[in-house]
């Protein structure tokens, strides 16, 4: 026979759509871990790009806090060693009194205290660096390079250096289709589609987009891969490889923009990288074909209502990125009509 008051407990939490086990697990309390327990079991589960970003800043709230429990720094706290990190930033040429070191220690401690919510150790409520805001990020000073000195770096590109050939194809890659340094990186054997000259690339945040190449630059990259790759049938090997076969690595771009900073003063003075070659190319694109087939070209995630819902009906096609191409090198295109 039902104890009436056991009886009551057990229609109440049929209502509340609980069992006895998890109420059980709400009443006992989560060891809450420290920065210097939980930071190094995080970081096993995050993407290799995030923690290129974020790694320096893990390693420096452990060096301060790693005694300390999650629950214990306060959002003023947070800020005060942001402010710390900002004011110890490595001063180089472009830096801007440390803003993006400050901006990038709060976007690390809101991804450490993100999954300490979703682990279950701290509540919403209770989460300090949602609290605490970032520096507002200035305007960016990269803009389109000119056709004269985008010449000017092709031809140190292709005349110095102990693999012209490579850095040539690099800086055409990076013209033609706008990709980021890490979508060149990613491309493999696989991404190559000769008969409709189409580049698959993987850019940040999971983006993937077929993109145009002209019939030049894609006989260069299938002459690279018969040249460069021992086995062609491994089709998930890196594309972009040196003279020894070893696939280029974030670093090869260092050197590369190095030794035309050597050469070119203004390159080195005003610290032109890769990133300058995709302004330079959606520049163009946007002012002779448009937003829409400019923002295609660039491979922007689809539009949202931050930036108007007509964004949504005017995406561009594969053919008119296609078009843009054709008309910015002067070259036909398989699928430009």
């Amino acid at each position: 026979m039902a104890i009436p008051e056991v009886e009551a407990a057990r229609i109440l939490l049929e209502r509340l759509g609980l069992t006895p086990e998890q109420l059980l697990e709400q009443l006992t309390p989560r060891v809450v871990p420290t920065f210097g327990e939980y930071i190094p079991t995080l970081i096993t589960s995050i993407p290799g790009s995030t923690l290129r970003v974020y790694g320096t800043y893990f390693d420096r709230l452990v060096e301060e806090w790693g005694s300390r429990r999650l629950t214990e720094p306060t959002a003023s706290e947070l800020r005060q060693l942001a402010e710390v990190t900002r004011r110890r930033a490595i001063i180089r040429r472009n830096s801007r009194g440390g803003r993006s070191a400050a901006e990038n220690f709060i976007a690390a401690a809101r991804c450490i205290y993100r999954h300490a919510e979703e682990d279950g150790y701290i509540q919403a409520d209770s989460n300090p660096a949602r609290r605490v805001a970032k520096p507002r990020r200035l305007a960016s000073t990269r803009r389109a390079i000119s056709d004269s000195r985008l010449a000017e770096i092709v031809r140190v590109a292709a005349t110095t250096g102990n693999d012209p050939e490579l850095d040539s194809l690099i800086l055409r890659l990076h013209i033609e289709t706008a990709c980021r340094r890490c979508g060149a990186l990613a491309l493999r054997l696989m991404d190559l589609d000769p008969e409709q000259c189409l580049v698959f690339l993987r850019e940040k945040g999971d983006t993937v987009r077929w993109q145009p190449v002209t019939p030049t630059l894609m006989r260069a990259l299938l002459e690279h891969v018969a040249d460069r790759h021992a086995d062609t049938s491994i089709k998930t090997a890196p594309l972009l490889r040196r003279r020894n076969g070893a696939a280029i690595t974030r670093r090869h771009y260092d050197s590369l923009w190095n030794r035309i900073g050597r050469e070119l003063e203004w390159v080195a003075r005003q610290q032109i990288s890769t990133h300058w070659l995709r302004h330079t190319t959606l520049t163009w694109v946007e002012r002779n074909f448009g937003y829409a087939i400019a923002r295609a070209y660039a491979g922007h995630a689809n539009p949202d209502g931050r930036i108007g819902q007509t964004a949504t009906y005017v995406r561009a096609s594969l053919e008119e990125v296609a078009e843009a191409l054709a008309a910015m090198t002067g070259e036909a295109h398989p699928l430009a009509v």
